[in-house]
């Protein structure tokens, strides 16, 4: 059943080429020598149309399934919505950071809602920014310490 269909398909897109190959005008017939160098090589729908047959028969796609796929595959469409590939990008950076847990989720988050995120505050850094700026003010002691507590807590 699923090679006749085929059989169907392809016998229609065949005869369809040739009925609109025959309405062309004859000022817009090609020379003979291009003419056969055409009939023999197919074209790109006529390739697609193959390609296409054959994804369909690996998935045993049949009735209306199939003509829905076949219908996309068609038209050039790919399936995957700009979230898909986004979660595929976001996936493969996750996994070259070596991200799990709580960080992982994080990360997912933030990517697949597009936002570029900015590299987090770390503590070390908060450290280091504000031991710069208490020894630019030349604080000491109690001061420093008062300092730096509500530094690293803000």
């Amino acid at each position: 059943m699923k090679k006749l269909l085929t059989l169907i398909a392809l016998a229609g897109a065949f005869s369809l080429s040739l009925a609109q190959t025959a309405a062309a005008p004859a000022a817009a017939t090609p020379a003979p020598a291009a003419a056969a160098t055409a009939a023999a090589a197919p074209t790109a729908q006529q390739n697609r149309m193959v390609s296409c047959n054959k994804d369909a028969g690996a998935k045993n796609l049949a009735g209306d399934p199939r003509k829905a796929f076949m219908k996309s595959c068609l038209a050039g469409e790919t399936g995957q919505t700009t979230q898909q590939n986004r979660m595929v990008t976001c996936n493969k950076e996750a996994g070259e950071k070596a991200l799990k847990g709580d960080p992982r989720k994080a990360f997912m988050k933030t990517c697949l809602s597009g936002e570029t995120a900015a590299a987090p505050v770390t503590q070390q850094s908060k450290m280091t920014s504000c031991n710069a700026e208490a020894t630019a003010k030349a604080l000491k002691g109690d001061e420093r310490k008062a300092f730096m507590s509500t530094c690293l807590k803000g």
